[in-house]
C-alpha cells in the first residue's frame, strides 16, 4: 500500500547523491557584468529562473540596499547535466523577473564548521533578512557535528555586509537538533526557517516540518540563538515551509502541504491561516485552527491543470507600486526531473501576483500559477533612482543635498539631505495625483534627524517652528508627510502653513535609526498608510494609517524630506500605487442533474459498474461501506470501486460523506470518497483520509510514468465527520481532461483545491471508494452527477 505521508527525506537522499566539486564564483563575489538599469520589463513568463537555472527550489527574496532584488535557493545543481551542487545559490534582478546567477553563499571549503561533511551535510531552505545593518541568512544544516547520530538536522545563520557575502556562520545552531521518540538517529525535522520582527522589536523564528510540526520561538537580540519556550503553530504531518507576514493587524502564516518531490504527480501546495498574535492560534477562512488533527488551512496556490505542478514553498515580496507577489518553486510535469526520469526533482522559481481579497491572500484571484505572458512587477522607471549616477534631472532638490558613498555596506552612492538655516531639505519629483494613488519608498538612515517621505509637496518651504505637533511652515499648497521623529513614525498633514498630526506609531525601544531601514508612504484616495521596516518583508516595526480630511487633494511633487538635522536617502521611488485586484475565479456550480443516486432502496440501482465486489449495504437512504484493507495505489489494485458513467462535456460529481476516523490517533490510511477513474493505474481520488495523527482531504492521483507508477496528492479544505466532496470536470484548450477537487463542511461554502489531468480521449468514469485499511465505515448519502452550470 502506498504511503500518503509526504516524505521530505526523499529530497535529502537526492541532494546528498550529488558530487562535491565546484566550478562557480567564490562566496561573496559578483560577476563583472552588471545588468542595466534601463527600461523595466512590461511582461514576463514563468519560470523566471530559466535565465540562470533549471532548478532553484525553496526561494527566498530580498531587495538589497544596492537596489537589486536577490534570490536564494536550496542546495542542488543549477543546470541539467551539471552534476555539481551549489550550496545556497544566489541570483539577482533589477525587475524581479530577469535574474542572473551571482555565486553561492558557501563552497565546500567554507561550509559552517558544525556541518558534518563526513555525512554529506547539505544546506536547505534559506531565509534572507536584513536587520540592524547586516544581512542574515538562515538555513537548514541536514547533518551536524552537534551529535554523533545521523539525521540531526538543525537551523543555522550567517551574516554578511552585502547580499552576496562574504557570509560568516554564527558558529553553532540557532535551533539545535531535536530528538524524537524513536531512539538514536530519530530527530524531529528542524527545517524551513522564517524570520520575522515583532512591532515591539523582538525577533522570532518559525521552523519545522511534517515530522514534528511548525513552531515559533523568540530569538536573542542578535538573532543567533533561540530563547524561551517554542510554541507549536501548525500540526505535524501536514505542513512545512512557513513564511509569515503582517497585514491589517493580522499575522498570516503561509505553509506548504503534501509531498514536495513526487515528479509529475507532485501536489505540493500553499495554504494560509491568520492570527492577531504572532504566536497564534492561526485559523483559516472558515475559522478552523491549523494546529489540530483536522487541521485548517485556506488554499493560496495549488496545481491548476496547466504545465505546473508542485507549486509551493513560497516567499512574499512587494514591488515598488505596493503590489505583493508570491515567489515559489514548481515542477514542469513534462520535465519533472533534473536529469533523466528519477532523482532530483527539477523545481525552478516562479513568481505571480498575490491578491488580498476580503482579508485573505490568493494567487491571481484563485487562478494560481501562470504559464503564459503576465504583467510584470513594477520595479523601475524615470521616477526611481538609486543615485548610482548622481541625482537625476527629473528630481528637484530644495535645501542642501550632497552625494556620499557607503563604504561599509552595499548601498553604494546615495543622497544626503541636511537642514540649513531652518530650511527643510526636500528631494522630489512629479507625482501622480492622490486620487490615482501614489506610493513613495526609500531606504533611510539618520543620526538624530527628523526625516521621512512627502506627497503633495507643491514647492519649497521654510520651517519656522519646532518639530512638534502644530509647527508652522512657510508653504505653498498642501502636503502629507510620514516622518521618523523622536522614536515614532508620524503622519502629518501640512495645510496653509500649519501642521496637524493624523496618526502616530511608536518605534521599538531598540530601533537603530543609524542603520538603513525602509520607509513607505501610500495614498489611495483618502486612505493613507505609512510603515517602517527593516527590509520590506512584511514585518513592519511601525505602521500608521489615517483618513485624509474631506476635499484634501495632494498634487505637485513627492519624495524625501529632512526636517531636522541630516539623513541619508537611497533607492527612492515615486510611482502610481498598485490598484488591488478584487476579481476572483468563480466557484463552479452544478447545472442540470444527469443522475442522482440517493440510496433510498435496499440495493444499488441500475447503471453502476462494480469492481472487485465490495461489501456494501444500502438502507435508510445511505450506502454504507466498511473501509477495506486494500488500495488502488501501487501495483496491488485490490480495492473495490463503484463507478458510474458521466455525460459528454463538462460535469460535476458530488457526494456527502460521513466517516468516523477519530482525531489525533495514528490510523493509516483509512479513507472514503470520490474517484475519477480511467483504470487501476490512472485515477484521481478525493478522500477524507487518516494520515498519521491528522485527518485531511487529499486529492491524490496515480499515472504511469517512465515504466513505473507515479503517485502524489494535493490537500484541499479541512474535513469534518461529515464532509461534502465535489469533483468538477472540464476539457482544456489542449484537449486534456481536467478534474478539480472541492470540499465543504456544510454543503454550502466550498473550498477550491488542486487539479489533476487525464490525457485527451480518456474514458473517465466517476464513483466511490472506501479503502486504505480496515477499521472505519464510509457512509454516502448520495452521488449526484450534473452538467457544469454555465
Amino acid at each position: 500500500m502506498r504511503t500518503t505521508f509526504p516524505l521530505r527525506a526523499l529530497a535529502l537522499a537526492s541532494s546528498l547523491a550529488v558530487g562535491l566539486s565546484l566550478t562557480v564564483p567564490a562566496s561573496g563575489t559578483t560577476p563583472d557584468a552588471s545588468p542595466g538599469r534601463g527600461s523595466p520589463a512590461q511582461t514576463y513568463r514563468n519560470a523566471v529562473s530559466d535565465t540562470f537555472a533549471d532548478t532553484f527550489a525553496d526561494p527566498a527574496v530580498i531587495r538589497g540596499k544596492d537596489g537589486y532584488w536577490y534570490a536564494y535557493g536550496t542546495t542542488d545543481p543549477l543546470r541539467e547535466g551539471e552534476g555539481t551542487r551549489h550550496l545556497l545559490p544566489v541570483s539577482r534582478s533589477t525587475d524581479l523577473v530577469t535574474w542572473e546567477y551571482v555565486g553561492d553563499a558557501f563552497t565546500e571549503d567554507t561550509l559552517p564548521a558544525w556541518a558534518d561533511t563526513t555525512r554529506g551535510a547539505a544546506l536547505w531552505a534559506p531565509d534572507i533578512r536584513y536587520v540592524d545593518g547586516q544581512y542574515r541568512l538562515y538555513y537548514v544544516i541536514t547533518e551536524t557535528t552537534v551529535t554523533d547520530e545521523p539525521n540531526d538536522n538543525a537551523i543555522g545563520v550567517a551574516t554578511a555586509p552585502t547580499p552576496t557575502g562574504p557570509w560568516t556562520d554564527s558558529g553553532g545552531p540557532v535551533v539545535g537538533p531535536r530528538p524524537g521518540a524513536g531512539g538514536a538517529g530519530d530527530y524531529l525535522w528542524t527545517f524551513d526557517p522564517s524570520h520575522v520582527v515583532d512591532p515591539d522589536g523582538t525577533e522570532h523564528l518559525f521552523y519545522g516540518s511534517y515530522y514534528g510540526g511548525i513552531y515559533v520561538t523568540e530569538l536573542s537580540d542578535d538573532g543567533t540563538r533561540a530563547v524561551g519556550d517554542p510554541t507549536r503553530v501548525a500540526v505535524d504531518n501536514k505542513y512545512e515551509g512557513a513564511y509569515v507576514v503582517q497585514r491589517d493587524g493580522w499575522w498570516y502564516l503561509f505553509a506548504s502541504s503534501a509531498n514536495c518531490c513526487a515528479g509529475p504527480t507532485t501536489g505540493y501546495s500553499v495554504h494560509v491561516g491568520r492570527s492577531r498574535d504572532l504566536a497564534g492560534p492561526y485559523v483559516d477562512r472558515e475559522g478552523v485552527p491549523l494546529d489540530q488533527s483536522r487541521a485548517g488551512g485556506t488554499p493560496v496556490l495549488a496545481p491548476n491543470g496547466n504545465e505546473w505542478v508542485g507549486t509551493g514553498h513560497n516567499a512574499v515580496v512587494t514591488d515598488l507600486a505596493g503590489q505583493d507577489w508570491i515567489v515559489y518553486h514548481a515542477i514542469d510535469r513534462a520535465d519533472p526531473y533534473l536529469d533523466g526520469t528519477d532523482g532530483i526533482n527539477e523545481r525552478p522559481m516562479l513568481i505571480d501576483r498575490l491578491d488580498w481579497i476580503d482579508g485573505w491572500p490568493t494567487t491571481r484571484g484563485g487562478a494560481w500559477a501562470s504559464d503564459g505572458r503576465e504583467k510584470a512587477p513594477v520595479a523601475s522607471g524615470r521616477t526611481v533612482t538609486d543615485f548610482s549616477d548622481g541625482i537625476p534631472r527629473t528630481w528637484r532638490t530644495d535645501g542642501r543635498w550632497t552625494l556620499a558613498d557607503d563604504d561599509a555596506g552595499d548601498a553604494g552612492q546615495h543622497a544626503v539631505g541636511t537642514v540649513r538655516r531652518g530650511q527643510d531639505a526636500t528631494l522630489t519629483t512629479s507625482a501622480p495625483s492622490s486620487r490615482r494613488g501614489v506610493r513613495v519608498e526609500a531606504d533611510l538612515r539618520s543620526d538624530g534627524g527628523v526625516y521621512g517621505l512627502v506627497v503633495g509637496d507643491a514647492g519649497a518651504k521654510t520651517r519656522t517652528g519646532r518639530t512638534t505637533k502644530g509647527k508652522a511652515y512657510g508653504h505653498r499648497g498642501t502636503s502629507l508627510r510620514a516622518v521618523v521623529d523622536d522614536g515614532a513614525l508620524r503622519l502629518e498633514l501640512v495645510t496653509r502653513g500649519r501642521s496637524s498630526t493624523l496618526a502616530t506609531s511608536a518605534l521599538p525601544d531598540d530601533f537603530d535609526a543609524t542603520t538603513w531601514h525602509a520607509v513607505a508612504l501610500t495614498v489611495r484616495g483618502s486612505e493613507v498608510t505609512a510603515e517602517v521596516s527593516h527590509a520590506r518583508l512584511g514585518d513592519p516595526v511601525a505602521l500608521a494609517t489615517a483618513e485624509l480630511p474631506r476635499r484634501t487633494v495632494l498634487t505637485g511633487r513627492a519624495g524625501a524630506v529632512v526636517a531636522e538635522g541630516a539623513a541619508d536617502v537611497d533607492n527612492l521611488s515615486v510611482l502610481a500605487a498598485a490598484r488591488p485586484s478584487t476579481k476572483v475565479v468563480p466557484t463552479p456550480r452544478p447545472g442540470r442533474l444527469v443522475s442522482s443516486d440517493e440510496f433510498r432502496g435496499d440495493a444499488l440501482g441500475a447503471g453502476w459498474t462494480v469492481l472487485r465486489d465490495p461489501e456494501v449495504t444500502v438502507a435508510d437512504g445511505a450506502l454504507r461501506w466498511p473501509t477495506e484493507a486494500a488500495d488502488l495505489s501501487g501495483s496491488g489494485n485490490d480495492a473495490g470501486v463503484l463507478l458510474r458513467d458521466v455525460p459528454r462535456g463538462d460535469w460535476v460529481a458530488e457526494t456527502k460523506l460521513t466517516i468516523d476516523l477519530g482525531t489525533d490517533e495514528i490510523r493509516n490510511y483509512q479513507q472514503g470518497g470520490l474517484i475519477a477513474y480511467v483504470d487501476d493505474d490512472r485515477f484521481a481520488r478525493l478522500s477524507h483520509v487518516a494520515i498519521w495523527n491528522t485527518r485531511q482531504t487529499e486529492f491524490g492521483t496515480e499515472m504511469p510514468y517512465a515504466g513505473r507508477l507515479a503517485y502524489g496528492g494535493t490537500i484541499v479544505g479541512p474535513p469534518a465527520e461529515t464532509t461534502w466532496l465535489r469533483l468538477v470536470h472540464r476539457t482544456d484548450r489542449r484537449g486534456e481532461r481536467e478534474v478539480q477537487a472541492f470540499t465543504s463542511t456544510d454543503g454550502r461554502t466550498w473550498i477550491a483545491g488542486g487539479v489533476w489531468t487525464f490525457p485527451q480521449g480518456s474514458d473517465v468514469k466517476v464513483g466511490l471508494i472506501s479503502h486504505g485499511g480496515a477499521g472505519a465505515t464510509s457512509e454516502f448519502d448520495y452521488l449526484r452527477i450534473s452538467r457544469l452550470a454555465r
